[in-house]
């Protein structure tokens, strides 16, 4: 399949992340408390590191723990936590290994509803459901992987137009868009935290006036 992406804002990256599935795997396992295009950029790195040009889950789950921690510390880092996420990875492709050959494709290519892929998804190692949703999204808005039901399935990441995620990225304006995106949902999460405290703490003053009022009168 023909695909042309820019996840990782970097041409080499962005071509591994079309032609090898485990890469977009991984890339979208990477994809948490780093910007985007860094956790997108992160397949391609692992790869220089191991001298090969694509990525290979029985390669991967050869390597010793220490080993493929080392590889993602070097600097630049893959991750800001690299240690932990080269455990997740391995964790990931010993389950592609064991389920599906080590052929991540398999997940997907002869699903016949969105229903069973986002099972499927879900059921990887560090993809809860959120990811598997955006990662359902991804595969098809760009990777043309559409069974039925597959929008249903990604919930408000399949939405036609929408930038809410990776899945809408196809270039700078795109990003800048969903960056924008997710900082206004972290604003209003944060918002409604701090309206939820300060809820919480005028209940709890009033309760504690309450007690007080209350031994006044008893006292009297």
């Amino acid at each position: 399949m023909d695909v042309t992406l820019h996840l990782a804002q970097d041409p080499d990256a962005d071509a591994l992340l079309a032609r090898s599935p485990l890469a977009a795997l991984i890339g979208m396992l990477l994809d948490q408390q780093i910007p985007m295009e860094w956790a997108f950029k992160g397949p391609a790195t692992i790869a220089h590191r191991m001298g090969t040009d694509d990525l290979d889950a029985h390669e991967i789950v050869a390597f010793e723990p220490e080993t493929f921690a080392r590889l993602l510390s070097d600097k630049p880092a893959v991750h800001r936590y690299p240690g932990s996420m080269a455990k997740r990875i391995q964790q990931l492709c010993r389950y592609l290994v064991e389920h599906y050959d080590g052929d991540p494709e398999a997940i997907w290519r002869d699903v016949d509803s969105g229903h069973e892929l986002l099972r499927r998804l879900e059921e990887l190692p560090g993809f809860g459901r959120q990811k598997a949703q955006i990662f359902l999204a991804l595969l098809g808005k760009q990777f043309g992987v559409r069974p039925e039901g597959w929008r249903e399935a990604a919930g408000e990441y399949g939405e036609p137009g929408s930038y809410r995620s990776v899945a809408d990225i196809t270039g700078p304006d795109s990003l800048a868009k969903v960056r924008t995106h997710k900082q206004e949902m972290k604003a209003a999460a944060k918002a409604a935290k701090s309206a939820k405290s300060a809820k919480s703490a005028g209940v709890a003053k009033a309760s504690e006036a309450s007690k007080a009022a209350g031994a006044g009168s008893s006292g009297r």
